[in-house]
This record gives C-alpha cells, sequence and structure tokens, in this order.
C-alpha cells in the first residue's frame, strides 16, 4: 500500500507540474501584451495636442516718422556738447489701427555741437543728436538730428561790429521736432 500510495502521489505530483507549467503560460502570455500596451501611448503620442496660439510679432519699421517736442528749454547759453536732454512723442504713432508707440513716450537727444552768440551779429547755435527712445519699459534706437540757430542781428552788425552780438539759439517746449525710428520697434 505504501507503494501504491507513493505512485499517487508521485502521479499527483506529475499531474500538478504540467498545471503548474499551464498557470505559467498565461503569464508568460501576458508578458507579450505589454509591449501592445506600451505601443498604446505611442499611438495616442501620433496624435498632435493642440498648441496654444503665440501672438504674431508685429513690428513698427524702421524709419519710421516720429514728432516729438522738448520737456523744458533749451538754450545755446547753458548747454554744452554732450549734454543730455528729454523729449516727449507728442501723438501715437500708429501701424495698422494699433499704437505702436504711445503719446507721452520718452525720447533721449545728445547735444553734439555748440557755438555761442558772437560779436559781429553772429547768433548762437547747437545741434542734437535723437540718441534713443523708450517704448513700454524697453529702449530702441532713433536717428536725426536738429540744429537750433539764434536770430542774427545783420542790420546792426554793418555799423558796428564790434558792438553788436547775435541772440542765443532757444529751443522752448512746444516746438516740434522730426525724427526716425532706427530699428523695427515690436508692439
Amino acid at each position: 500500500m505504501k507503494i501504491v500510495i507513493a505512485t499517487v502521489s508521485a502521479a499527483l505530483c506529475f499531474a500538478a507540474a504540467p498545471l503548474h507549467a499551464q498557470e505559467v503560460a498565461p503569464a508568460e502570455t501576458a508578458a507579450p501584451a505589454e509591449p501592445a500596451a506600451a505601443s498604446a501611448p505611442a499611438a495616442e503620442a501620433a496624435v498632435p495636442e493642440p498648441v496654444a496660439e503665440t501672438p504674431v510679432a508685429r513690428a513698427l519699421p524702421a524709419s519710421t516718422q516720429v514728432s516729438i517736442t522738448s520737456d523744458g528749454e533749451i538754450t545755446s547759453k547753458k548747454v554744452e556738447v554732450g549734454d543730455k536732454f528729454q523729449f516727449t512723442v507728442v501723438n501715437d504713432v500708429q501701424e495698422a489701427g494699433e499704437v505702436a508707440i504711445p503719446r507721452g513716450s520718452k525720447v533721449e537727444a545728445t547735444v553734439t555741437w555748440k557755438t555761442g552768440k558772437a560779436v559781429g551779429g553772429k547768433s548762437g547755435k547747437f545741434e542734437l543728436s535723437f540718441d534713443k527712445i523708450n517704448v513700454r519699459g524697453a529702449d530702441y534706437k532713433m536717428r536725426g538730428t536738429h540744429r537750433q540757430e539764434g536770430k542774427g542781428n545783420t542790420v546792426a552788425a554793418v555799423f558796428a561790429t564790434w558792438l553788436v552780438s547775435g541772440r542765443s539759439a532757444v529751443m522752448l517746449p512746444g516746438q516740434m521736432v522730426t525724427v526716425f525710428t532706427d530699428q523695427p520697434i515690436p508692439y
């Protein structure tokens, strides 16, 4: 009887072994399913995601005309070469119906040349070079020059050249000057 039990036990062990192998086989077949699952995100990745719209960058072109005026009086009596002065944009500069440079934007100018009034009826003169404009917190290059001359006194100078001198050059707030942008200005 011990032999029968041992034979039955062995038979059960051998019978269980194939069952165990069958149980393992489905796990092995499940492993190939993982690459199929992994390929599913790849298929999803092939579908393009919606892209957030970026605003189209527009820019005011270089060489655009801008009207400005001085923030204060500038006179050849008091200026020196290298002095800097502030100007203000008089009107909105528009491009395609939108304001590219708002009124009130600041422009910086530098005195590049100066003469004082002189004997013989010669007037004082100075010249400004416009360097940059500040638009919405960013500086952009400008170009343009302006020469301001005082009025000479030529009639009196004909009679007494050593006694008469011309007048100083004076630029007052409200006097309009035209300058140009030197680079595109985004808006």
